[in-house]
């Protein structure tokens, strides 16, 4: 999902906009601190956040500004051309241009670059480019044409490609177009003819990109409203060759077709590609925010006074002209992916570790056939087809799939260590095969069991439950829990009957099984056991209350007192939450934390709970219970350890349990204390509610007691669904 946030506008009292509005916004070495260059003569420093400018300076009457200001994040220095030659350099203490560092060059300026970690980059009208220090060493020397004299460059771009800059510009001659690549430090250069459509014949050029992988992804805005793509290869083996590159269709009817004026674009992310225009003959200019993986238009803003067709951003900032006045307006993207938008997707990356896919890479798949292309599995295609020549096939991926077939699990794991060190990232479907030829091994051998293959194959984070169906059935069958473990942790498509699986293994599986296998225990913390002298002490405290009930005598009175009281007496209440010892071993907290992360759809998953028995769901529940005290008694609300379950992981889990199994719970003997703890300490937290509403399908019940209703909750209605009776519990349906 994509939003635009509330918009303002910085004063522009300095700034004079042109017909076709400034040259450019850059960002400066601060990250609120924008430099806005007008088409006439001032730089103006900007602090968005504050609206207003920092500092301000102009060239003298008769000169005019001929490319943005740009900053050098080396030095924090500022940087300009003026009359296409000279050069200005100066900081924010200096107040007079005419007394700053100048630099006359001796050849016309299209452009300056400057982007992090690397320096500033001078593009020259005729396609030549030179390192700001290498120019300022010798301003005077010799600027070679890189392209002929009837070609005009028309938009230009520089991206840093493992810790080198990459430039490419767009130039035009004629109505044709054509790309060029160069690669700084190497100083390679590439040249590409863009075949536009017959129908393509833009009014002004408008052109945007991003590095994706080992292509430069250019996106292009047409006149008939489209938006095209055209993937350029940054590495090419024949410089020499003016290659020829077909462009495909992006996204379509995105502005109106009729539209000369106002019409620009910008991609924001691998996902989202913002775009200027109107969106119909005869509506406002708008501007909007679109999904490139599902086509879809994710929010938009109308802009009425009008705009100068530019569109620059930032960070999570976009900069336009609107009316006359420069207008900022935040956004935010979130991640695209089915998983989010079904509410499903896994929030377990950890900042500062290297990302690896999850899933499998259908764009390397070889043989599969579709009935009708979209936008995106055309561009797929296309991808292939550029990569055949770049992707050289793994050697010895043919002899390790002869050797699974007869060799020994010794001699299969040495030559998959192998084989894994000389692989390239881009390697799905290699090990999809390998992960298939391993499982039908082990059916048709059931003494076959390459444990620490497979574990290999896991740890590369390139599987998928999708891509091997077979891996967690086998491993059930071993009850190989630290395999299960890292799959939970790390599949996404996990079904619901397997994940039960999981669980039922995870809480029948002996102690001794668990203390010989190596599980991660990363997600949890460290328990403090009591002495089982502990224990008895705190069953034998007859005369505290805890958690607002206490024990029970030999006739059961006392729950029977604690049921029956008044509602004015629970305010009157001491209140102790007992923390007890946790009810299960650390090493099967750790699988049951797994479970507790993995993802699932309540419909599915329900029925399969109810295969579990009681015994199990109540040690379950007591677990969960544990949990939530956890949780409860601190003060963020969040359990130590790294990645450990949440508040709303543990309290939907007590839901499943209890709406699964709720009678079978309410008959076992050992889980009438857990009932009655889990009741006493909602109760107690919500003492002064008196009035809370539930609704339960179309009945409404009002003024009643919390004792009463609890009662009725835990004790008399089990058809009621525990989701619906926590969340009375909670205050979230009440007057």
């Amino acid at each position: 999902m994509a939003a635009l946030e509330e918009e303002f506008t910085l004063s522009t009292a300095v700034l004079s906009a042109g017909a076709e509005g400034f040259l450019g916004v850059e960002q400066s070495d601060k990250a609120d601190q924008f430099l806005v260059t007008d088409s006439g003569r001032t730089v103006v420093l900007y602090k968005v956040s504050d609206q207003k400018p920092l500092g301000s300076w102009s060239v003298k009457q008769g000169q005019s500004i001929t490319c943005p200001a740009v900053c050098n994040f080396q030095t924090g220095e500022y940087i300009m051309v003026h009359d296409h030659k000279v050069l200005r350099i100066w900081n924010s203490e200096d107040v007079n241009l005419d007394k700053v560092f100048k630099a006359t060059l001796s050849a016309e300026v299209h452009r300056i670059h400057s982007v992090q970690r690397t320096e500033p980059l001078v593009l020259f009208r005729r396609g030549a480019a030179r390192g700001l220090e290498a120019l300022l060493a010798e301003p005077q020397q010799n600027i070679e044409a890189v392209i002929p004299d009837e070609e005009v460059i028309t938009w230009s771009e520089v991206f840093m490609l493992f810790k080198q800059p990459v430039l490419i510009f767009i130039t035009e001659n004629h109505g044709n177009y054509f790309a060029y690549i160069r690669l700084c430090k190497s100083h390679s250069l590439s040249k590409y003819t863009l075949l536009l459509g017959k129908e393509e014949k833009p009014v002004k050029p408008n052109f945007t990109a991003r590095v994706d992988g080992k292509f430069i992804s250019l996106a292009s805005l047409s006149s008939d409203g489209c938006i095209y793509e055209t993937l350029i290869p940054i590495y090419s083996s024949d410089t020499e060759k003016n290659h020829r590159l077909v462009r495909a269709l992006m996204l379509k009817s995105v502005v109106s077709g009729g539209a000369r004026n106002g019409i620009t674009l910008t991609i924001l992310d691998q996902d989202h590609i913002a775009v200027l225009g109107p969106p119909l003959p005869a509506s406002k200019e708008c501007l909007s925010i679109w999904n490139i993986k599902f086509q879809t238009l994710q929010t938009s803003k109308e802009l009425p006074q009008g705009t100068s067709g530019q569109l620059w951003y930032h960070g999570e900032t976009l900069f336009m002209l609107h009316g006359k006045c420069l207008t900022v307006i935040p956004y935010k993207c979130e991640a695209s992916s089915l998983a989010g938008a079904l509410g499903k997707l896994k929030h377990t990356q950890e900042s500062g570790t290297h990302f690896m896919p999850h899933f499998v890479n259908w764009e390397t798949c070889s043989g599969y056939e579709l009935g009708s292309y979209s936008a995106v599995q055309s561009r797929t295609l296309r991808r292939k087809k550029v990569e055949t020549n770049l992707q050289p096939e793994v050697p010895g991926f043919k002899e390790l799939l002869s050797i699974i077939k007869k060799d020994s699990e010794k001699h299969i794991e040495v030559e998959l260590r192998r084989l894994l060190a000389k692989s390239t990232p881009d390697f799905h479907t290699i090990i999809g095969d390998i992960v298939a030829g391993l499982l039908g091994r082990c059916k048709e051998e059931p003494s076959f069991y390459p444990r620490n293959c497979l574990m290999q194959l896991i740890q590369t984070r390139v599987l998928s439950y999708s891509l091997c169906p077979d891996l967690m059935e086998i491993a059930l069958e071993h009850t190989d829990v630290q395999m299960l473990q890292l799959c939970l942790q790390q599949f996404p498509d996990i079904p619901e009957s397997t994940t039960c699986a999981c669980l039922k293994l995870f809480l029948s599986v002996g102690d001794d099984c668990l203390q010989d296998s190596n599980i991660n225990m990363e997600s949890v913390f460290d328990y403090s056991e009591s002495t089982q002298d502990e224990k008895k002490e705190m069953e034998e405290q007859t005369e505290i209350v805890q958690n607002g009930f206490g024990p029970e005598d030999e006739n059961g009175s006392k729950d029977s007192q604690q049921l029956n009281k008044k509602p004015g007496d629970t305010a009157q209440e001491t209140v102790a939450f007992p923390v007890t010892s946790c009810p299960v071993a650390p090493k099967r907290a750790a699988l049951l934390n797994a479970v507790l992360h993995s993802a699932y759809s309540e419909p599915f998953l329900l029925p399969h709970l109810k295969d579990i028995p009681g015994k199990h769901i109540t040690l379950f529940l007591q677990y969960l219970y544990f949990l939530y005290l956890k949780c409860t008694g601190s003060a963020t609300m969040t359990l130590p350890g790294v990645n450990p379950p949440t508040v709303s992981q543990i309290m939907d889990w007590i839901c499943l349990l209890l709406d699964a199994n709720f009678t079978v719970v309410l008959m076992i003997p050992e889980a009438k204390r857990l009932l009655l703890n889990l009741y006493n300490f909602v109760k107690s937290q919500y003492q002064e509610i008196r009035k809370p509403l539930v609704v339960v399908g179309r009945c409404a019940l009002r003024e009643v007691p919390v004792q009463s209703l609890w009662v009725l909750v835990f004790f008399r209605s089990p058809s009621i669904p525990s989701s619906t009776r926590l969340k009375s519990a909670s205050g979230s349906y009440r007057d």
